[in-house]
């Protein structure tokens, strides 16, 4: 955290706004990066976020991708035009190739999946140019990510265990068992 307090301490401008309709995780995410350095703008919606950022675009922004009313990609694309040598980090609870590729095409330059480390959250808003950022310290397991998709794909569908068990082609009985147990780490 030293050497990355040190490089955010060096930047001329250290704005960042960060919008997840998650209030725990904004609030917790915003203060690790106030504490690293970031002066954050904390926003809860996109009609927030696009507000601020016509008020002051930001040198930074960490966005949530889904959100109640709208995409994080419509910020992007207003944070693009407000201040185009601004850099900005997709954040996911559904990582997808599909996303991934529609956040980089829209001007973000990395996405991650939450729960996202500050650290993580930092060092990818740090990268140079085309360097990319290192892999997380502590990614997620292949259970954790298993689990991550079985429970989007079953929000997708309602919260319908049948509806959820047939998109994925498994058995009714496994898929109950699976989401009556608790999130692997």
């Amino acid at each position: 955290m030293a050497d990355l307090s040190a490089d955010i301490a060096a930047l001329p401008d250290k704005t960042l706004l960060v919008l997840d309709d998650d209030a725990p995780l904004r609030t917790r995410l915003g203060r690790a990066l106030e504490q690293r350095g970031f002066e954050t703008t904390l926003v809860g919606s996109v009609s927030e976020a696009l507000a601020a950022v016509r008020q002051a675009p930001p040198a930074f922004a960490v966005l949530d991708m889904r959100l109640e009313d709208g995409t994080g990609l419509k910020v992007v694309e207003a944070i693009r035009e407000a201040r185009p040598d601004s850099k900005v980090v997709m954040l996911t609870g559904y990582g997808n190739i599909a996303t991934a590729v529609a956040a980089v095409k829209s001007g973000a330059i990395d996405y991650l999946s939450k729960p996202a480390d500050a650290d993580d959250v930092a060092r990818a808003l740090l990268a140079r140019g085309d360097e990319a950022p290192p892999p997380p310290e502590n990614p997620m397991s292949a259970d954790r990510v298993r689990w991550e998709h079985i429970q989007r794909v079953y929000e997708l569908c309602g919260h319908n265990v049948s509806e959820t068990a047939r998109r994925l082609n498994m058995h009714r009985r496994t898929l109950q068992r699976i989401l009556a147990k608790r999130a692997p780490r």
